[in-house]
């Protein structure tokens, strides 16, 4: 097939795109800088610009759409523009490029309004309830998305579920860069368990979705994506510092604190913003949205995702540490 995937300079996006290719399908990729993914073409634009959007369509049989504005905090206009309206333009796009399959790759917050998540399957997106200007907004992106599944034009959502491996620079990076300065925490005691999803098992997973993406139990539906195997966050901070050489983190926030000081933190922001410091352009170090994932149990129930796409994790996450910890050995500028 000739697949197009948006936002592949990204960590998954690119991992996805290198796994088509290695399928053999033609694939074309859609970003704002080069993906650097071998045996692609690349077209560089912006998610925001509908004309960019259509000329990447051109031609193509199936689209896989992760491209988005994932920061921590931002006006939600912004989040709007790429997440929503995007999402809009992609399909609008794919249908008229004739494509037949699309993906739409979205997130567990979609449906995460607070309460903890233990063993739960993929609920329904929640644009209302869901916490934070990109949860909100990739929620309405997915039931945009879904309500476009029609025959011949098969939608399937897929939600990966914390991804990270080597490389990984949102998660991995950050979590090893404040241990080693002594500014990484542990919201509450750490004994929320968390599921997570090493970066090949969720590339795999989102080319299973575009496999069975015509199947009847498969076109319409989302589906959560995960290894299947929680860790307490305490234990998944530890194992992600020490991969990158740096000390377990063992200061402790209470989760009301952690929760006060992310909203506290996120005020600050928006005035250094609003003032143009150039501070306010950079990830806050703490949000109430990042106190409360890190406070909160959220895993899921993996065997209707794995039944339907007929996919299931290959890498232990013991071995995922061990390709993080070999790859800071081979990569660390210190």
């Amino acid at each position: 097939m000739k697949v197009l995937v948006t936002g592949a300079s990204g960590l998954l996006g690119g991992t996805t795109a290198a796994a088509l290719v290695a399928r053999g399908h033609e694939v074309t990729t859609f970003q704002r800088r080069p993906s650097g993914v071998e045996g692609v073409r690349d077209v560089q634009g912006d998610m925001s610009d509908p004309a960019a959007v259509r000329r990447a369509c051109e031609g193509v049989d199936a689209v896989v759409h992760l491209a988005a504005k994932v920061a921590l905090t931002g006006p939600e206009e912004e989040y709007r523009a790429v997440n929503v309206e995007g999402t809009r333009a992609l399909l609008a796009g794919a249908r008229e490029a004739g494509a037949t399959r699309y993906v739409q790759v979205s997130s567990p917050s979609v449906a995460h309004v607070g309460s903890s998540l233990v063993g739960e399957g993929a609920g329904t997106a929640d644009p209302e309830h869901a916490r934070g200007p990109y949860a909100r907004t990739k929620a309405a992106a997915e039931l945009i998305a879904l309500a476009a599944d029609a025959p011949g034009f098969a939608v399937v959502a897929v939600r990966p579920h914390i991804v990270w491996g080597p490389g990984d620079t949102q998660l991995v990076g950050r979590v090893v860069e404040r241990a080693r300065v002594g500014r990484m925490v542990v919201i509450g005691d750490g004994t929320a368990l968390i599921d997570t999803t090493y970066m090949d098992d969720a590339a795999d997973a989102i080319v299973a979705a575009l496999d069975h993406a015509t199947d009847d139990d498969a076109h319409g539906r989302a589906f959560v994506i995960s290894s299947a195997q929680p860790r307490t966050v305490g234990e998944l901070l530890a194992k992600m510092a020490v991969a990158g050489g740096a000390p377990a983190p063992t200061r402790r926030i209470p989760t009301r604190a952690a929760s006060a000081a992310g909203h506290a933190v996120e005020a600050v922001w928006r005035g250094l913003r609003a003032a143009g410091h150039p501070l306010g352009a950079e990830e806050p170090p703490l949000t109430s949205f990042l106190a409360e994932q890190l406070g909160t149990a959220h895993w899921f129930d993996q065997r209707e995702t794995q039944r339907v796409l007929q996919w299931a994790p290959k890498v232990d996450l013991d071995e995922g540490f061990r390709r993080v910890a070999a790859w800071y050995a081979e990569h660390d500028p210190r």
